[in-house]
């Protein structure tokens, strides 16, 4: 009889932010938060249960345009200065507040703070990617592929060859970037769709995630519901999310993060201080935003908010670790009376965990602990069928690989998105993009089949960068930021922007009157995937 096991999976995913032709751009500031608040300290956080050996396994994403703006030497230079503004910043609040000892603590906090990644990352010399492979060379991480630009797959569907080109071209980044062959494929969004396991199948990859609706109107049901992965005709097995254990973490409503003891995200000191006092001197000193000091905690929606307390909150972080803990084992205590070993699958956006949750990586590193030592207090109790009994942290890949029987169902049309389709991404907000999408990855598999025997080296730069502009008019972020309203005009520029330089490229080229210079620059503005692959898009 199984004790089960639970699969925690970390989505890390930015889209590709980068504006060379700008000293200073405030969307590359998504980048700069994400690294401080999310990325070096859940590193930090796995780092340190390795060096104490705590056993643990995690499954994880780096999208490739992710990994693009990590590698970016001019982003991690940016980055460095954006961090010696903000040790200035809160030094310079350690000294508004020398007579206000709650907040002069937490200036000192965040200074600490700033300083400590300054450090870490100038340490790793700003290769972040390499402390996730050395993580994963440890063998407690695994990292799955994905799409290249976060293309919502279905969507894009119309063309084939432009979904097969986001998921070959992701499996080559992915291949480039950490040296292996990729195992697990995150779907952008979750969304799924008929045929894309056929896709899969042909980059050799072995699993994938669907919401749990997905495989729940899967044909046939699956016997097992979602605790169990399902094959698809074409050979990669479906894992579900399980939505309880995953809302319970990131719902601010029903889950942790609301508890009034946290950080309250929005209240920041960029909103509520003098601009010429925040960044004195500063050409963009007009544009109010987020610095990262925030010194309220959430207390509640209608109170006027209360100083945050790093301690207490630490102790409410473990506090939720316990339970959460606490019910997922009572979840596998009613899942291990059945005939068959279990698996819940969890996935979150990885910037929950310390950007939105600032105490999130607290929680996953107090969580991993408690699953660890009590396992091992069972394990010397030895607690018999009718006891309780611990569930082991694994990964998708580990999992099949100890359970490669399974069942074979066909998945039906799903997302993680509202109410589980993809009306998040296709709504009045945002569907006029899809037609010039559509139109340019048409124009973009003719020019590829009407070149393809062309070896001159001008024709493989042209059809590079027409790919890379057409898969970042792709991202399913930009369709996101309009519907939510958030950064809408960045966004429809964005698309527009790719789109129009997609094809004066492209009827410059055809027509054999190419400005070189626009080439150049093109590549210069938009310089990920250096050995991106035009071919794809020759056939599906």
């Amino acid at each position: 009889m199984s004790s089960g096991s639970l699969a925690l999976v970390l989505h890390a995913h930015l889209p590709f932010v980068r504006h060379p032709e700008h000293e200073e751009f405030l969307e590359e500031e998504w980048l700069f938060e994400a690294i401080t608040e999310t990325y070096l300290p859940l590193i930090a956080v796995m780092q340190r249960l390795v060096r104490e050996e705590v056993p643990f396994q995690l499954t994880m994403t780096v999208t490739p345009t992710l990994c693009a703006v990590l590698q970016d030497q001019l982003l991690r230079d940016r980055y460095v200065r954006y961090l010696d503004r903000s040790i200035d910043l809160a030094a310079r609040e350690m000294e508004r507040n020398r007579d206000d000892e709650p907040l002069r603590r937490l200036s000192e906090f965040y200074h600490t703070n700033f300083s400590d990644c300054r450090f870490r990352f100038l340490a790793c010399g700003g290769d972040l990617l390499g402390e996730f492979r050395e993580l994963r060379d440890e063998g407690c991480l695994e990292i799955m592929a994905t799409a290249a630009t976060h293309g919502l797959l279905p969507l894009l569907q119309r063309t084939p060859e432009a979904v097969r080109a986001q998921i070959l071209i992701g499996c080559d980044v992915y291949r480039a970037t950490f040296g292996a062959d990729p195992a697990g494929f995150w779907l952008p969004e979750c969304a799924y769709a008929p045929g894309l396991e056929t896709i899969m199948q042909e980059a050799n990859l072995r699993w994938f995630i669907v919401d749990a609706h997905g495989l729940m109107f899967g044909e046939p049901r699956p016997r097992r519901g979602i605790y169990a992965p399902c094959y698809t005709a074409a050979g990669p097995a479906a894992f579900a999310r399980d939505r309880d254990s995953s809302r319970q973490v990131w719902s601010a409503t029903e889950g942790y993060p609301g508890d009034p003891a946290y950080r309250e995200f929005y209240r920041d000191i960029g909103f509520d201080l003098p601009l010429e006092y925040l960044r004195p001197g500063s050409a963009t000193g007009s544009a109010r935003k987020f610095t990262g000091l925030k010194y309220h905690r959430i207390t509640g929606r209608d109170c006027e908010k209360e100083i945050y307390d790093p301690a207490w909150a630490e102790n409410a972080a473990d506090a939720h670790a316990a339970h959460f803990l606490e019910v997922r084992r009572q979840q596998m205590n009613e899942l291990r009376a059945l005939d068959f070993d279990p698996i819940v699958v969890a996935p979150f956006d990885a910037e929950l965990f310390g950007h939105w949750w600032f105490e999130g990586p607290r929680f996953l590193e107090s969580f991993i602990r408690k699953a660890a030592y009590e396992d091992q207090d069972l394990r010397l109790t030895s607690k018999d069928a009718y006891g309780q009994q611990n569930f082991q942290l694994t990964t998708p890949t580990a999992f099949l690989t100890n359970h490669p029987t399974q069942q074979t169902v066909a998945p039906a049309a799903s997302s993680w998105g509202e109410n589980g389709y993809l009306g998040v991404w296709l709504d009045q907000s945002n569907s006029w993009i899809y037609p010039h999408l559509h139109s340019a990855a048409r124009r973009m598999t003719e020019v590829a089949r009407a070149y393809a025997s062309n070896e001159s080296a001008l024709t493989d730069r042209v059809l590079k960068q027409l790919a890379r502009e057409l898969l970042l008019a792709q991202s399913s972020d930009w369709a996101f930021l309009m519907k939510t309203g958030t950064a809408k005009h960045y966004a429809t520029k964005r698309v527009t922007d790719h789109l129009l330089r997609f094809n004066r490229l492209h009827d410059e080229f055809t027509s054999g009157n190419l400005d070189e210079g626009f080439l150049s620059n093109c590549e210069w503005r938009d310089n990920l995937f250096p050995d991106v692959n035009w071919r794809y898009y020759l056939s599906c």
